[in-house]
């Protein structure tokens, strides 16, 4: 099974498109704000479906919840790769959130459901970042094939449709997870699917009213338990803090290559984003990154990104399996965690200043150490949750998490594009100083507010 878990974060991780996505929606036209609407739209579609998504995988099977997320991903990737206009892409942002609805927190409890039943809880932290890093090497190959698709085809419509066929290998992948993963209540739903084949289709349409009514009091119990437990709701605002801002903020690092590219390169495009005559918001730099229009710069700006991400994704991955090691020299997860916050919250110091002194490769560095870093973060976030939460409500858990989370997304990420499109609008120093700002105040915040396994 640690193959077959593995093999799923390779193959979630084969998102051709992600190392160009902002500059891809850049390339389309939308300046900051609207991309950041863009995410808060795949956030407030979380925010709808994350926790009956979550009760739905403890009561109905983890298994067929996971097909359907990747189902829902596959039809928003061609939506990417077929549709321009603004609409349309807000559309395929909400099929995205539908499919992160339905995987987020659900293979999580798969895997720690796993371990129960192989009597190796203990070992959650060290198996699931071994997973996680190979999350991260699948990203890392897939940087390097994506480089090679766009610049062969010229254009970003290739990479979404390849996209679609690791995400079909998953899909026969789930078809070999054990039974025993999906916990009790796909076992229970299994009950029920026999018994109402018995009884017809007019059963099944009868029991759809007591299938929802429970849904909903599953979905409150599991919330009040989750706000009564001082932990929980200390854990859950730590996420909101660090996961949520991380969450809006970390494709910038795009448009920073991009500037460091071409500040490289002798021009003078820089990150700047230039006034649109025919809008009132400024647009990016004309740079488009198609291969048809300066395909010099174009293959550099390429090329340079695919390879940043490459050993970003390494790194991460290398992260992501030594999170254990970090908790082991800190004595606790809480320690550890602790340690982790004060990094970032420097980190973010960094790009914020950095970017105000125009030290553009500064900010870079501190784009790719904070990403490190929340490979770091991710697996101990985790773990503590499992520490805390009941076992039967641990993919509804976790699902409540990744809602908080994606909440502080939605409210971040137009305000980081607002004010990035604000600063060039009025001339301004600097560009990304905001994220910086964000970053800070969120990680002093959570540090004061969350005193959590004290």
């Amino acid at each position: 099974m640690l193959f077959r878990f593995c093999l799923y974060g390779f193959l979630k991780n084969q998102r051709y498109f992600e190392p160009f996505f902002m500059l891809a929606l850049l390339a389309h036209g939308l300046n900051f704000f609207e991309i950041g609407l863009l995410y808060a739209c795949r956030s407030l579609t979380l925010n709808v479906l994350e926790i009956p998504s979550g009760v739905i995988a403890d009561q109905w099977g983890r298994r067929a919840s996971m097909i359907g997320s990747f189902a829902a991903y596959i039809i928003s990737f061609l939506m990417f790769a077929f549709v321009d206009q603004f609409a349309w892409l807000m559309l395929a942002m909400v099929l995205y959130g539908v499919g992160d609805s339905f995987r987020t927190g659900t293979h999580k409890a798969m895997i720690f459901q796993w371990l129960k039943n192989q009597g190796r809880a203990d070992e959650r932290t060290q198996v699931y970042g071994f997973t996680r890093s190979w999350s991260q090497y699948g990203s890392a190959v897939s940087a390097l094939i994506a480089a090679a698709f766009v610049i062969a085809s010229g254009d970003y419509r290739s990479v979404f449709l390849a996209a679609s066929l690791p995400y079909l290998l998953n899909i026969v992948n789930f078809l070999g997870y054990p039974a025993d993963v999906d916990g009790a209540g796909g076992n229970r739903q299994k009950d029920k699917q026999r018994e109402s084949s018995q009884g017809g289709s007019s059963s099944r349409l009868s029991a759809i009213p007591g299938a929802v009514w429970q849904l909903l009091g599953s979905t409150l119990l599991t919330i009040r338990h989750a706000w009564q437990h001082r932990q929980l709701r200390g854990l859950i605002v730590q996420s909101m803090a660090w996961e949520g801002v991380f969450a809006a903020i970390k494709d910038y690092l795009q448009p920073a290559l991009l500037a460091v590219v071409l500040l490289t390169l002798g021009t003078s495009q820089q990150l700047s984003v230039n006034s649109n005559a025919n809008a009132d918001v400024p647009a990016v730099t004309q740079t488009k990154l198609s291969l048809d229009a300066a395909s010099g710069a174009s293959a550099g700006v390429v090329l340079t990104i695919s390879l940043t991400y490459t050993a970003l994704f390494m790194l991460s991955g290398w992260a992501s399996r030594s999170a254990h090691k970090w908790v082991s020299r800190a004595g606790s997860h809480a320690r550890a965690s602790q340690g982790l916050w004060w990094a970032s919250i420097g980190l973010y110091a960094l790009l914020g200043l950095s970017d105000w002194l125009s030290w553009t490769l500064s900010v870079v560095c501190a784009f790719v150490v904070l990403a490190i870093l929340e490979n770091v973060w991710r697996p101990i976030l985790i773990s503590r949750f499992d520490d805390h939460a009941a076992a039967h409500l641990g993919a509804t858990i976790l699902s409540i998490e990744s809602q908080s989370q994606r909440l502080a997304t939605l409210v971040v990420a137009p305000l980081v594009g607002w004010s990035i499109d604000a600063i060039a609008r009025n001339g301004w120093p600097g560009h990304l100083w905001p994220i910086g700002l964000i970053g800070v105040l969120a990680g002093l915040a959570a540090i004061s507010l969350n005193k959590v396994d004290h």
